[in-house]
């Protein structure tokens, strides 16, 4: 990243680097440990938290460190820090609360886990870096309110797809350009695939099935549109989004009414075109002068014009999203305001009073993206809320689930943030 690169080297030479603390040593937090520890320049992973503590030794070693001292209390990783030993522990809270830590970057993909520990940490004056679609797409607005409040920065991560989004989006109006349309390319969907369709090419990948079955599935397709449409304000035409179906993702410019899109603008997906993975913007310009230099570069007739990126490397990149909340007070992706959209349950198979929902990537539900007017009128059950929620009423496959369908668990955190985020929502309309 242009101009991180810079400061990071600064940071370096006067020998005061950014200290960051990984919380989840899944194979995604072991890849943002790998590429912190391999770069060394003006940042330092100083401590590894997990619940399971072998898992967040094995995060160092597999980058080469075998100097890491185990932790179990605040004292003690304070210690380690101030002495410059990496510490690994199962005190997952500690890290939040250390003096020696100024980024927390939350990896664990779990929503009330996750809560919990933005909010530690926001509490204690550390900016929180988001590898947790899960989390951001279900409370993100009320997190940034509350960071916002504590002078800190919370941000979902450069080199995922909404980050990758965001990028363009920031890109392409410094261009002069209206952004209208942002998405995702994506290769598959099949919403009813479970761990059990998933399970060898998770053990291909060394993944968890439930991860992988919430990629199948559209779950965190879904997610990232929701990241991206509450950073941007901007909607969908439908539930679920329409993702239409293109040879390559420069043929899908037009598909949507441009009225439509002048309205205030989508977050959309365009399925199975090349070059099968990245994001991309399309921004709307209709200068007649600058259309001939558009045309002359091979950009189009206008007035849509299209930009992508075709790849995205999510813990390559997510250290520069550290340095930029670090250095910066930048946020590569973080809500606008109130949610624009929402993830809300869809029964995956016929579901009966009694069954308990397992949660995003299992066997009952997959989410699906919804303006967030639409589902609070509904009143739909939010997707990142599901987990262990019994089921009160017969709910059939592929309906969305209402409040009234289920008795949701008490005491969880998240849904005193969710109710919180809704209140304040409702109370902006007004």
């Amino acid at each position: 990243m242009i101009i991180v690169d810079r400061a990071l080297e600064e940071r370096e030479r006067e020998q005061a680097p950014i200290r960051v603390a990984i919380v989840g040593a899944g194979y995604m937090g072991r890849g943002i440990a790998l590429e912190i520890l391999l770069r060394k320049t003006g940042m330092r992973l100083v401590a590894v938290a997990n619940r399971t503590l072998a898992e967040a030794e094995r995060a160092f070693h597999e980058a080469g460190v075998d100097a890491v001292r185990s932790v179990g209390s605040l004292d003690e990783l304070e210690a380690a820090v101030a002495e410059g030993v990496p510490a690994a522990t199962d005190d997952v809270l500690s890290v939040c609360r250390c003096d020696g830590v100024d980024v927390v970057v939350e990896a664990t993909g779990e929503v009330e886990f996750g809560a919990r520990t933005a909010i530690e940490a926001i509490g204690h004056g550390k900016h929180v870096v988001l590898m947790n679609a899960e989390l951001d797409a279900t409370i993100g607005p009320i997190l940034k309110q509350r960071a916002d409040a504590a002078g800190v920065v919370i941000t979902d991560t450069d080199g995922d797809e909404p980050g990758v989004a965001m990028n363009l989006v920031r890109y392409v109006k410094a261009l002069g350009f209206e952004p209208v349309l942002a998405g995702n390319i994506k290769g598959f969907i099949d919403r009813h695939r479970t761990p059990a369709t998933q399970a060898e090419f998770a053990a291909r990948h060394n993944q968890k099935p439930p991860m992988i079955t919430s990629f199948a599935d559209g779950t965190k397709l879904s997610m990232e549109a929701t990241i991206l449409a509450n950073a941007t304000g901007f909607g969908v035409t439908r539930r679920g989004m329409e993702g239409p179906s293109y040879g390559h993702v420069r043929d899908m410019v037009g598909h949507f009414d441009l009225d439509r899109l002048l309205e205030g603008g989508l977050v959309d997906y365009v399925l199975g075109a090349e070059p099968g993975t990245g994001a991309f913007v399309v921004g709307y310009g209709d200068n007649p002068i600058r259309a001939q230099y558009m045309s002359y570069f091979k950009m189009g007739d206008g007035p849509l014009y299209l930009w992508y990126q075709p790849w995205h490397l999510p813990n390559f990149d997510l250290p520069l999203t550290v340095a930029r909340a670090a250095l910066f007070g930048d946020a590569a992706v973080a809500p606008i305001g109130g949610p624009s959209c929402e993830v809300v349950a869809v029964a995956k198979r016929d579901l009966a009073p009694g069954d308990v929902l397992d949660g995003i990537g299992g066997f009952d539900c997959y989410g699906e993206i919804e303006n967030s007017a639409t589902a609070r009128s509904d009143d739909l059950l939010p997707m990142g809320l599901t987990r262990d929620c019994a089921v009160v009423r017969p709910v059939s496959q592929d309906t969305p689930l209402t409040f009234a369908d289920v008795d949701v668990p008490e005491g969880r955190l998240v849904d005193t943030f969710w109710t919180e985020q809704r209140s304040l929502a409702e109370h902006a309309l007004r």
